[in-house]
């Protein structure tokens, strides 16, 4: 039987590694309470609420200027007023979930095909090459113009109006994460390769990672066109959604419900990105943009 390999030494670490570390630690700024940290975080929001103190107050002392200011512009206090309203009528809620509900699943699915199809782009320049042609095809035509179609194929409801959303944010996902795959540093792939690692390996350990920050830029970029077109959606075709309800109260001349559905958008798109920039964080620990 062959002898068994004597294992490496393990060597402590010198008294200097450990006086620099600890020298390090000491020279750390400390870490501030949780407190001071939430009321810096909510400290950011100050020129959004400046906004809406400015709103008010146009608002407010405008209609002694113009009485139909209060048509044309309701204060906040008056789109407020009207959250409540349709919410003790129970459709408000029916509005968020559904159209919450199309804007997920759609941006959910041009993510799980424009990702994988980015990267192949990226990693392949011969697919690239073969795909490109018929991507930058169908990438210029607006979503709109894809309504009559989707009307016929789908009817109207949630399958037409997350097809429209899907084509609007399928691209930004491809293209970020084309350029995240392609414009990995050269250098990396070069020490992947000279430590012998496979092409698969090289793709799973070196591009991969290295192109999370790409792929997370696109589905942001996705989500954001994704209300967009969720908007434009539920205004030609749907019966319900925050789309559905500005629309719905332009026929009723309910300026207040048509800014209502226009915060709420806004509301839910900070929501969305605030959750996709904290799994950022836990996807790609050593990343520190933004």
């Amino acid at each position: 039987m062959a002898a068994a390999a004597p294992r490496p030494e393990v060597k402590p670490a010198s008294p200097a590694a450990d006086d620099a570390a600890r020298l390090a630690a000491a020279l750390a700024p400390p870490r501030p309470p949780a407190w001071r940290r939430a009321l810096s975080r909510v400290a950011n929001f100050w020129l959004l609420a400046a906004f809406l103190v400015v709103w008010e107050l146009v608002s407010v002392y405008g209609q002694r200027i113009n009485p139909q200011l209060d048509v044309m512009m309701p204060a906040p206090t008056t789109v407020v007023s009207a959250a409540a309203e349709l919410a003790k009528r129970g459709v408000l809620f029916t509005h968020i979930v559904d159209s919450l509900y199309r804007v997920l699943l759609a941006v959910g699915a041009a993510t799980l095909l424009g990702v994988p199809l980015g990267l192949a782009m990226g990693w392949s320049k011969r697919f690239r090459a073969t795909v490109d042609p018929l991507l930058e095809f169908v990438r210029p035509i607006p979503p709109l113009a894809w309504i009559p179609l989707s009307i016929l194929w789908f009817g109207i409801g949630d399958a037409q109006i997350v097809y429209i959303i899907f084509l609007a944010a399928f691209f930004p996902v491809v293209l970020n994460s084309l350029a995240g795959a392609r414009d990995v540093d050269i250098y990396l792939v070069r020490a992947g390769l000279s430590l012998g690692a496979r092409r698969r390996e090289l793709f799973t350990t070196v591009v991969l990672p290295a192109a999370l920050p790409s792929i997370f830029t696109g589905v942001r970029i996705g989500l954001g066109i994704g209300w967009m077109a969720l908007v434009a959606g539920e205004l030609v075709a749907a019966p319900s959604g925050l789309g559905y309800m500005i629309n719905n109260a332009r026929t009723l001349f309910r300026s207040d419900y048509i800014l209502l559905g226009m915060v709420l958008i806004g509301a839910l798109g900070l929501v969305l990105d605030f959750l996709m920039r904290q799994a950022m964080r836990l996807a790609m620990p050593w990343y520190h943009g933004k």
